[in-house]
Parts: C-alpha cells; sequence; structure tokens
C-alpha cells in the first residue's frame, strides 16, 4: 500500500484527491489529513478513509476537531507547527494543496522526507522555486506537478533529450474575459470575474484566470520545472480547455495532453505515477467537440501576462513579489474594495516600489512575501472604490 498525507485536504484539490484515493481503498493508507479550520468536512473525510491523524492550522479549530473524532482512535493537533509535523509523517506520497505561502513551511517538511511530493498550489515554485528545487535535490524527493497543464507537459516531455525540445506551449482557456475590451473589464463585478467558463474552482484561481494572472504563474513554475530557457515557454489561448498543453521538438513535432476539464485526471496521473489508474471520467468525444480553437493572448488587455515575464526574467525575489501583491489584490477584489483592472496595476506598483536581494532561504522568501504584501496593501488603501 502507498502511504499519504493530504495537505489541504478539504479544498477542491484535496475532495478531488480523496474522492480516487477512496474509489481504491486497498490500494491507499491514509496518515494525515490537513485543514485550515473545516472541522466537519476534515472529520468526516478521516473517518471514511480511515486516517492516522487529522489536523487543523487554526488552533481555535481544535476543540471542535477533538469532539467530531472522539471515540474514533484518530490522533488530532492543531496549529501551523502541527501540520509541518504532520507532513513530516514521512509518507510515501503528499498532496500538497495549501492556498498562500502558509503552504511553504509543509511543504518543505515533506519534502525533507525524501519521498514523492506533488505541487497543487503555484507559491512553492513560483515564490520559493530555488530554494524547494534545491531542498528535493539534497533529499532526492520527487516533484511532480497537479496543476492540469504541467502534468501535461510532464507526459510529454522527454526528459532523457531535453536538447530535442524547441518550445513548450501551456494552453490558457483566456477566461471569462478572453474577449472583453479593456473599457468592458473595468466595470466587470466579481461575479462575472467568478464564472470561468470550462473548470469548477475557487474564487482566487478563478480570478487569476480572468486576469490570465494564472498564466503568467504557470509561466513561472514551467520555468523551474522543465529545463527549458525562459524564451522556450510560450503561452496560447486554447477557449475549449481540451488540450492543457504541449511540448514541440527541434523535428517539428509537437506532443499535446488532451483530457477532460476535471482535476482528478492530473491528480490520478501523479496518484498513480509511474503507473495509471482509473478514473471517473468518460472519455472524450472528439467528434461531439468538433473542433479545437487558438488565439494569441493580448498582453495589452491582460498586463499580467507582461509583468510574469518579466518577474520570471529578473529573477530573485521579483517571482515572490509578483505572486504576493496579486494575492492582496485579488482579496481585496473579492471584498469589493477595488475595480478589477485595478489588480494588475497593484501588482505593478507593488514591483516598481520594492527590489530585495535575492532569497537563499525560505525564511528570506517569506521575509519578501510579507514586505510585498504591506506595500500591495497599502496600495489596496489608496485605491478603495
Amino acid at each position: 500500500m502507498k502511504t499519504v498525507t493530504i495537505l489541504g485536504a478539504t479544498g477542491s484539490i484535496g475532495s478531488s484527491t480523496l474522492d480516487l484515493i477512496e474509489r481504491e481503498p486497498e490500494k491507499f493508507d491514509v496518515l494525515a489529513l490537513t485543514a485550515n479550520c473545516d472541522v466537519a468536512k476534515l472529520a468526516a473525510a478521516a473517518i471514511r478513509t480511515n486516517a492516522k491523524r487529522a489536523v487543523v492550522a487554526d488552533e481555535g479549530c481544535h476543540a471542535d476537531l477533538k469532539s467530531a473524532l472522539a471515540g474514533t482512535g484518530i490522533e488530532t493537533a492543531a496549529g501551523p507547527e502541527a501540520v509541518c509535523e504532520a507532513a513530516a509523517m514521512g509518507a510515501d506520497w503528499t498532496m500538497a494543496a495549501i492556498v498562500g505561502c502558509a503552504g511553504l513551511k509543509p511543504v518543505m517538511a515533506a519534502i525533507a522526507q525524501g519521498g514523492t511530493v506533488v505541487l497543487a498550489n503555484k507559491e512553492p515554485l513560483v515564490s520559493a522555486g530555488d530554494v524547494i528545487l534545491a531542498a528535493a535535490a539534497r533529499t532526492g524527493a520527487t516533484l511532480l506537478p497537479a496543476d492540469s497543464e504541467h502534468n501535461a507537459i510532464f507526459q510529454c516531455f522527454d526528459f532523457d533529450r531535453p536538447h530535442g525540445v524547441r518550445r513548450i506551449i501551456l494552453t490558457a482557456s483566456g477566461g471569462p474575459f478572453r474577449t472583453k475590451t479593456r473599457e468592458e473589464m473595468r466595470s466587470m463585478t466579481v461575479a462575472q470575474a467568478v464564472a470561468h467558463p470550462n473548470w469548477s474552482m475557487g474564487a482566487k484561481i478563478s480570478v487569476d484566470s480572468a486576469t490570465l494572472m494564472n498564466k503568467g504563474l504557470e509561466l513561472i513554475e514551467a520555468a523551474r520545472l522543465f529545463p527549458v530557457e525562459n524564451d522556450q515557454i510560450e503561452i496560447i489561448c486554447h477557449p475549449q480547455s481540451i488540450i492543457h498543453s504541449m511540448v514541440e521538438y527541434v523535428d517539428g513535432s509537437i506532443l499535446a495532453q488532451l483530457g477532460p476539464s476535471d482535476m482528478r485526471v492530473p491528480i490520478a496521473h501523479c496518484l498513480a505515477w509511474p503507473e495509471r489508474m482509473a478514473t471517473p471520467m468518460a472519455p472524450l468525444d472528439l467528434v461531439a467537440i468538433g473542433r479545437l480553437d487558438f488565439e494569441q493572448p493580448d498582453a495589452d488587455r491582460f498586463p499580467a501576462l507582461r509583468l510574469s515575464r518579466e518577474a520570471l526574467n529578473a529573477g530573485g525575489g521579483r517571482p515572490a513579489i509578483l505572486n504576493a501583491a496579486n494575492e492582496i489584490a485579488v482579496a481585496a477584489f473579492l471584498d469589493g474594495r477595488i475595480g478589477f483592472l485595478e489588480i494588475a496595476a497593484i501588482v505593478a506598483d507593488t514591483l516598481d516600489r520594492y527590489g530585495p536581494a535575492p532569497p537563499a532561504t525560505l525564511d528570506a522568501v517569506l521575509a519578501i512575501d510579507a514586505e510585498a504584501r504591506r506595500l500591495a496593501s497599502e496600495r489596496v488603501k489608496d485605491c478603495v472604490v
């Protein structure tokens, strides 16, 4: 049996992972499940999977968790350190799906054990890419990408002969505002921004899809994960979200990974890797799909693409600043405190105002993240609608 820990078990990625594990319970032994404070959902999942330990990051939720699991024999714990301890239990396979920089220390704790760590949140590779990759190299941990795009590239990329790769092609749905003008986007509401045409996702990542910042962050991730030059990674819009990404080789061949718009497909690939496992997805009906369209994304209408490319090329702490400022700006938009177009403007302003030395440790990354959030928060106050 493969031992498994899920960091962020009550979110959409965690729930999809649990769905797959519970379909083949004889193959998986769940060591730990963590959540922020969704006690009911966490306790139910721990009971269903007979997990060894359930952990909430919010210590104020611990009493409720202990009550919900009383008499089950399942250990409980609370607090950020307890989440790291759960990550360090030595699971063969760890799903890292904690949103935000709160997931960085648990990811490092899992990597320190040398097992397989599946990255579903962007912060490890965007904000702390060099630190994370160095840690994995030291411990021999295997990093697998759960993002549909990076998982697609992983399936198509020839790691034994990377010199044969001409370019990586990241596909983007274009989000709900793909055809909108800048003027039209100025008045877009939260409800419109989170209404993704193809995927069912959380509010933050849905807004990132609307600004195309998600694709900019994925650009940075891809540069960390795959041995190619930055300018060998391109982004194109593919509204149907059937091709999840492609790899082009020097002989002109392009390998593409196609699949349904359901995160259980890439998660299943990671969960069974290097084997395959069944999912409940119906086979793609290519005849019904009928056509696959592609467009060049417009960096003028979607400046997050330009900001991300610049941050990647500049390196150092720039990607961490980009990510932190974007999180603050998106949260302000979701709260109704700023307009949609101000998200990218706040990110750009924060990048202009802050130029730290390249971080060499996780603590240095977290310090850059904190300062970028402070600066972005100041800028939000100037933009309040």
